[in-house]
């Protein structure tokens, strides 16, 4: 008889890490009030607190925390993937716009990659950083549904790890967007809302 692996399993310290996306200076800042407002309102009133309420969950658990954030290897950007480039997306090494922002500012010993690409599997070491560590399963916060949350939620599953999306968690530039992209990648992982992974984390 075949056995087909479950989705779901305990999250428990050593094998769950939580994963932070973009939510740094230059992604989410006053300026995004006019230029993206449903994003800004979205992120502000919802996505940010939420990730703050399960970043406290998973320190009190002992989980390992991981923050990526959009930074080049350079001040140019010319290391930057060729989908970066065409759009314009450079935020030099060191500068602020790379930092996480304030309200989830990482502790001593929480890792921060910087990424160049959609997807942290394609331009950081986080699935070696992962196997070396011994996590199993991620939980994905952070900015856009749509995109990089997407992409990484996708190319994990692919690597073999079980991916969990804290839905309420995540942000993008439109009700809609963000709907979709949940119904869309849906089939690659366990979605949930915050409140429900805290109960299980706890």
């Amino acid at each position: 008889m075949k056995i087909v692996p479950d989705r779901i399993r305990p999250l428990r310290k050593g094998n769950t890490a939580l994963l932070i996306i973009d939510v740094q200076n230059g992604t989410y800042s006053d300026k995004e009030k006019e230029k993206r407002p449903f994003f800004y309102r979205q992120a502000t009133e919802e996505t940010i607190p939420n990730i703050s309420k399960l970043l406290h969950a998973c320190r009190k658990a002992d989980f390992e925390i991981i923050y990526t954030v959009i930074e080049s290897l350079t001040r140019d950007g010319r290391d930057r993937s060729l989908d970066y480039k065409i759009s314009n997306f450079n935020f030099p090494k060191g500068c602020r716009e790379s930092q996480v922002i304030a309200a989830l500012s990482p502790e001593e010993d929480e890792i921060i990659l910087a990424k160049t690409s959609s997807s942290l599997f394609n331009s950081t070491s986080f699935d070696y950083v992962l196997k070396n560590i011994g996590i199993e399963q991620i939980i994905v916060t952070g900015f856009l549904t749509d995109q990089c949350v997407d992409h990484t939620i996708r190319d994990g599953a692919d690597r073999g790890y079980r991916m969990i999306c804290a839905a309420d968690a995540c942000a993008t530039e439109s009700r809609d967007r963000h709907t979709r992209a949940l119904a869309a990648f849906g089939g690659y992982c366990h979605i949930a809302t915050v409140e429900k992974l805290i109960r299980e984390i706890n």
